[in-house]
């Protein structure tokens, strides 16, 4: 059957973000960035953008670039409800969505389509129940694969809906520059520019795949594949999983403790709405620290009872990061829980249970306060257990 995938992108997410924030904003070239000397561009308004100015750059470059720039410090807590609200609305359409991102996500609505007399109708829909509801434009790649959606939704920005059929991959997609094909990267396509290959056409014909080896490695022929509109990947989420996780790279390295802890924070609310969705709670909570060597650091520990719900999520993340943190900067910070407890007995659990929630709060303030004194308090989180029995 074929198939037929939607990939949906917010336009300048973060920027956007800000302007609901921020209504003056809108209109201005701002850019999301930290404050320091070290601060790069996470994103930058379209009007940003007419000045050169793009996420990853250096904000002194940018700030050079754009003499009017607003630099704007992120709301993190913001964009992670704006995210949820995105996908809750792709997810009233069709269960089939992979989220790869705060602000993207794939979805195979081959069914879904079928109900519409206008293929076109759904995603026209989509896109402004998207900016009605949230005030966040966004674009729509149409396509046969989850390559070609995706290229197709970069291909009109902001706003835009493309649709990308592989008949149509020599007119539409073999002119764009090599390095607008998703999958290489910027340190890839200067090599590829060195031996002739200007465009995805020019990787798409290129006929000496041993001189492509030592540059695309194990995976040239899938991408030579992808240049001539072909790609088998499937979306990724499984019901039968051994384990859940969220992660977070940032585009600047962090170094702040409260900065940190509120990461952690945000982390174990976003997981613990993925486990109680799938019905999953575990006894192994872990903890992954990337640093700015790109050395990475896991650290687990094992729990008494099975675990979900944020707060407790919470808590033991911080132990394992107080416990393991060397002070050293972190590039990305990641949660995972393992270790499932069996399903009958997960679906028993409610997220609305009122005292177990008011109780992981007030645990969740007593750890706070553990912390900052430097000393354990007299009264417990255990002693609360006992009191609410």
């Amino acid at each position: 059957m074929a198939h037929v995938y939607f990939h949906i992108d917010l336009n300048a997410f973060f920027a956007n973000a800000e302007i609901i924030r921020d209504p003056e904003l809108k209109g201005k070239p701002i850019a999301i960035s930290g404050s320091t000397r070290r601060s790069v561009v996470s994103t930058a308004s379209y009007e940003a953008r007419a000045f050169g100015v793009h996420s990853a750059m250096p904000l002194s470059e940018a700030q050079r670039l754009c003499k009017d720039l607003i630099v704007v410090e992120g709301h993190y807590s913001l964009y992670e409800q704006l995210s949820r609200d995105f996908i809750s609305i792709i997810e009233s359409y069709t269960d089939l969505v992979e989220q790869v991102s705060v602000d993207e996500c794939y979805a195979d609505m081959s069914e879904v389509i079928k109900d519409y007399e206008k293929p076109l109708d759904l995603a026209w829909e989509i896109q402004k129940r998207v900016l009605k509801e949230l005030k966040l434009p966004c674009s729509i790649g149409v396509a046969p694969n989850l390559f070609l959606a995706k290229m197709a939704s970069d291909m009109k920005k902001p706003l835009g809906i493309t649709v990308l059929r592989k008949r149509e991959v020599q007119q539409k997609l073999w002119p764009l520059p090599i390095k607008e094909m998703w999958g290489i990267g910027s340190k890839t396509y200067p090599y590829l520019e060195d031996i002739g290959i200007h465009t995805i056409g020019d990787l798409a014909n290129y006929k000496n795949i041993n001189e492509l080896l030592p540059i695309l490695g194990k995976n040239t022929e899938e991408i030579i594949a992808r240049a001539n509109g072909e790609d088998d990947s499937e979306l990724s989420f499984s019901y039968d999983m051994k384990s859940m996780g969220v992660s977070e790279t940032f585009l600047e390295d962090v170094t702040d403790y409260d900065e940190l802890r509120g990461l952690i924070r945000l982390l174990s609310r976003r997981l613990s709405k993925r486990l109680y969705r799938e019905k999953k709670a575990g006894y192994l909570i872990g903890l992954r620290i990337k640093y700015h060597n790109f050395v990475n650091q896991d650290r687990s520990k094992q729990v008494d009872s099975p675990i979900w719900a944020s707060d407790d999520l919470f808590i033991h993340a911080m132990d394992l990061f107080d416990e393991y943190w060397n002070d050293e900067p972190i590039r990305l910070l990641g949660i995972t829980v393992s270790k499932f407890e069996d399903d009958e007995q997960v679906l028993q659990l409610s997220l609305f249970d009122e005292n177990k929630n008011k109780i992981n709060e007030t645990r969740s303030v007593l750890h706070d306060l553990n912390k900052m004194l430097g000393s354990k308090l007299l009264i417990r989180a255990s002693d609360m257990d006992k009191d609410s029995k």
